[in-house]
């Protein structure tokens, strides 16, 4: 087996989920669905069908129903069971067969470098994919797959990068590259949380994908809390890529698919309609009513 190859993948969940309250008062934000799935089992169903079936996710106080909606429920399972309902007993069991999964908390909330510090002990001495709950990826469009094969055979530190309107770089992680983007690969040499447009170095912006080197760990333990009096993945990214020697550079990997930002209010309502058209059961009826409702608005 390659040095570089990953087998697990890091989900940090213990975000408060602020902007859908009141919904999120009593429910984890990742649990909200998209049509009949909760976000967080697209994300896992994302890492499980690049190859990843060892997934620990770092939760926070009142995350309990994440752990329980990937548990078994006999007395429902034992329901469908005699019902004769086995289109939904498939779709529960789902979640419970999807992989091998483990849990760790946060403790105190000090950011998204602190939360991936929590899995050093799980990960120990290998690479990792870490895949942040807000995110999700279409099925149908390429990204982490491509972005572990890029890493097993550069052994370097690898983000996912998405082009954003200039106007919104100010919400994301921006990257500083060298060279031009190859085959949808690029030289990354800095990055800058969530720069003001006018002092942004590109237009390139960080989303929730990354493959990293376990010397990230060691990296965030020296990094001090900066924005917000966080630790921030960001500066460990920036040293990393400021000293290849020591922990293998960082590439960028630009994916031009389709993403939905679930953490946004507005993109969560695409995404519902962006997946609810291509459904086999509800797309047709779905594509009906939205021509219908455009021509009342």
């Amino acid at each position: 087996m390659s040095r570089f190859k990953v087998t697990k993948a890091v989900i940090p969940v213990a975000g408060l989920g602020t902007r859908f309250l009141p919904a999120t008062k009593a429910m984890p934000k990742e649990m909200l669905p998209l049509i009949d799935k909760p976000v967080i089992q697209y994300v896992v169903e994302e890492a499980v069908a690049a190859g990843l079936e060892d997934v620990l996710m770092v939760t926070g106080r009142n995350k309990n129903a994440l752990e329980n909606h990937f548990d078994r429920v006999a007395e429902l399972e034992m329901n469908l069971e005699q019902k004769g309902d086995t289109d939904r007993l498939q779709k529960v069991m789902a979640s419970t067969e999807l992989a091998n999964i483990h849990y760790v908390r946060q403790g105190d909330p000090r950011g998204l470098g602190h939360a991936v510090l929590r899995a050093k002990h799980h990960i120990a001495d290998h690479s990792f994919a870490l895949l942040l709950g807000d995110d999700v990826m279409d099925a149908r469009d390429v990204l982490l797959t491509k972005m572990l094969a890029l890493h097993e055979s550069t052994g370097e530190n690898i983000v996912a990068l998405m082009e954003v309107d200039p106007d919104q770089i100010h919400l994301y992680g921006c990257v500083v590259t060298e060279g031009e983007v190859v085959d949808g690969v690029v030289r990354v040499t800095g990055l800058i949380e969530k720069p003001k447009k006018e002092e942004a170095p590109s237009n390139l912006a960080v989303i929730g994908r990354y493959v990293l080197r376990p010397e990230i760990f060691d990296i965030l333990e020296e990094v001090k809390p900066g924005r917000g009096n966080e630790i921030q993945l960001t500066d460990a990214l920036m040293i990393a890529a400021q000293n290849r020697d020591r922990a293998g550079g960082v590439l960028g990997v630009v994916f031009d698919g389709r993403r939905y930002d679930t953490g946004d209010k507005l993109d969560f309502i695409k995404a519902t309609l962006r997946l609810g058209v291509d459904r086999e059961d509800i797309g047709q009826d779905l594509r009906d009513w939205l021509k219908d409702f455009n021509k009342e608005i």
